[in-house]
């Protein structure tokens, strides 16, 4: 199950695992963008199916979890991915605002990962949780106070996760990308600020979502079987600068 499914790097997750052979439930609101998504898995003879979850209402991602399972059998992989951002000023932001990033970055991340652990524990097999968190959950982006918090959290989460559901051979691991080009972003990265940022970066670079598949096909698979509560960080060294 992947959600955050319909657009950026949930798309290329699907795409990924479904190219390496899982049968992929592609989970978001909007279930238009994923019925093109799942024609394309299709056309590769990959088996997908879209369902509609809302990550900030509990039974709306019970729901999902249960379609997915009925139609493709129990989830032994999960790919966390939902994620929004509001752009503002600390003093500025609103509750509203506030509380949209948080229910859906950090709440809705929980209970995705509490429904699907509730079935990897009742079928006994365990299997992969991959929490989609940010490079902000350990540094600042400048006015994104919600995003930063929210992400930080996930990134704790995943620990604590780890810690309480390994007993039940749940691998629960992250990826901490840095600046990825998405259909969001793109036009930014040609804007002046945004070559101004690029030229502080690293490797002077900005990445693509198919940069993330090395690590998202890792922690999906054995290779990851002795790695808990692990963030990996995909920024092209970012986090290590100063900036």
């Amino acid at each position: 199950m992947v959600t955050g499914a319909s657009s950026g790097l949930g798309w290329q997750f699907a795409l990924t695992l479904a190219r390496a052979g899982a049968k992929v439930s592609l989970a978001a609101r909007s279930t238009d963008k994923l019925e093109e998504l799942a024609r394309e898995i299709e056309g590769f003879d990959g088996r997908a199916l879209p369902v509609r979850m809302d990550v900030t209402d509990v039974s709306s991602i019970s729901e999902a979890v249960n379609v997915a399972e009925t139609e493709l059998g129990p989830i032994n992989i999960l790919v966390n991915n939902s994620g929004i951002s509001r752009l503002s000023p600390s003093e500025k932001i609103s509750e509203e605002d506030f509380d949209a990033v948080m229910d859906t970055n950090a709440k809705g991340a929980f209970f995705v990962a509490q429904a699907v652990a509730q079935s990897m524990i009742r079928h006994g097999h365990g299997g992969k949780m991959i929490n989609i968190a940010s490079v902000a959950a350990s540094r600042v982006l400048k006015q994104n106070i919600a995003y930063c918090m929210s992400k930080a959290a996930v990134q704790h989460m995943t620990r604590a996760l780890a810690d309480e559901w390994g007993r039940y051979k749940i691998h629960v691991n992250g990826i901490n990308p840095g600046y990825i080009v998405t259909n969001i972003n793109r036009e930014y990265w040609e804007t002046e600020p945004g070559k101004r940022l690029i030229a502080r970066l690293p490797g002077r670079r900005v990445g693509q979502p198919e940069d993330l598949d090395g690590a998202l096909l890792l922690l999906a698979g054995p290779g990851s079987d002795f790695m808990n509560g692990s963030m990996i960080e995909v920024d092209d060294g970012l986090v290590a600068t100063g900036f």
